[in-house]
């Protein structure tokens, strides 16, 4: 066996990350190279992959091998497909495209509602053995009553609610932030109010229930503040945010599709507030909201573009390089929110799941380069550090 020059990540002791294991695939292996760092296996707990129903945009197959070349090796599916998984019938066209073409360990969520409709709670029951959890993402659970019943089921069956936040009253046909440039340049925008007034509603609900909840792509600064004090009052309550929203503000806008997403890019106190949320722990991991569309729906601008980018390929390198290589945190604190938290909440073990990545190397986002179908992406041009060489699932190359 020769010397082990590739540096294995050291730091927190994370349960699967076995490096004795790792050092025997890499040791006599062209991985095995003093530029390069291993990192265990990351997982996303907010990813479309858009099959069945809109394969034209992604499919398992495209979204799991992007995955794979992120250094993802687990992540769940939101269920805004066709048809929606809102019953064991529906889950189960999902889950053989998953078990015939999926790369990596993904993860289907269940509806709340029939049809992401709102009207009627989905068969929770009967998804429950085979779902990660329940969620409406792309739409709010308008409903109090609705949400409060989806929530108790939920307890019931030790499952979590994962909510897209979102009051429908509030946003007024807005398609970005209500802020200097939607002023600016014309656009509509979207509220702030909008997001923290249902994530408080939902607070409460938890309260009521004791249901296990999470919220989705968080991006203002007062539900960072709900959220801090809500966790200090003990309720059982995590969050995640996407990379853009940490690193991007809307300043940074241009007329392009590449840029919309939802939430919409914020403020610059909101930027901050969610940057001091991942520092002092109320932000507990980062979720790229992977959304693929086509090249067509993502070519209106920023009004009548389809809302989603994609970000599993450059999620790695754009944290890396604005926030561990610029002090704002320690690769430790990366880890926790790319790896330990998701896996620990989400209940996602790995065993002997890894990436090789040359952490030197200089990249330009070319979305001509991405492995997934879909090319949107708000960083394209950016200079980033971090090239992911090969990702290993239970010690099986995968990229």
């Amino acid at each position: 066996m020769s010397i082990l020059k590739a540096k294995i990540y050291s730091g927190n002791k994370i349960a699967g990350f076995d490096q004795q294991a790792v050092c025997s695939f890499i040791s006599d292996s062209k991985f095995n190279n003093s530029d390069y760092f291993i990192f265990p296996g990351f997982c996303d707990v907010h990813v479309h992959f858009r099959e069945p129903g809109f394969s034209y945009k992604e499919t398992i197959a495209t979204g799991s091998k992007a995955s794979a070349r992120g250094g993802y090796t687990d992540v769940c599916t939101m269920p805004n497909l066709n048809p929606v998984p809102d019953s064991e019938e529906h889950l189960k066209e999902q889950l053989n495209i998953m078990r015939k073409d999926a790369v990596i360990g993904v993860h289907p969520y269940g509806a709340i509602t029939v049809g992401e409709s709102g009207k009627e709670i989905a068969d929770l029951e009967k998804m429950a053995a085979d779902v990660i959890a329940f969620s409406d993402d792309g739409k709010g659970v308008q409903s109090d009553s609705m949400m409060r019943e989806a929530m108790t089921r939920a307890k019931k069956l030790g499952k979590m609610i994962v909510a897209h936040c979102e009051v429908n009253e509030l946003l007024r046909g807005g398609y970005i932030h209500d802020g200097e440039y939607a002023k600016e340049h014309g656009h509509r925008g979207i509220c702030s109010e909008s997001e923290w007034a249902q994530i408080k509603r939902d607070i409460e609900l938890v309260k009521e229930t004791g249901c296990a909840y999470h919220v989705c792509h968080i991006s203002t600064k007062e539900s960072v503040e709900l959220i801090r004090q809500a966790k200090k009052e003990g309720v059982d309550i995590t969050c995640e945010t996407g990379p853009h929203y940490l690193v991007m503000d809307d300043s940074d806008l241009q007329e392009e599709g590449r840029f919309k997403m939802n939430p919409p890019l914020r403020s610059k106190e909101d930027r901050e507030a969610l940057i001091q949320g991942v520092i002092d722990g109320t932000i507990d991991m980062i979720a790229t909201d992977h959304a693929p569309h086509s090249d067509e729906e993502k070519s209106r601008g920023l009004e009548k573009s389809a809302f989603g980018v994609v970000g599993i390929e450059t999620a790695f390198p754009v944290l890396y390089t604005h926030l561990v290589k610029k002090r704002i945190i320690s690769i430790d604190r990366l880890m926790e929110l790319l790896v330990i938290n998701p896996r620990t909440r989400f209940n996602i073990p790995m065993e002997n799941d890894f990436s090789v990545w040359n952490l030197n190397k200089e990249i330009t986002v070319d979305p001509k380069d991405f492995v997934s179908m879909g090319k949107a992406t708000p960083f394209e041009g950016w200079k980033l550090f971090g090239e992911c060489i090969a990702t290993f699932k239970g010690g099986k190359r995968v990229w």
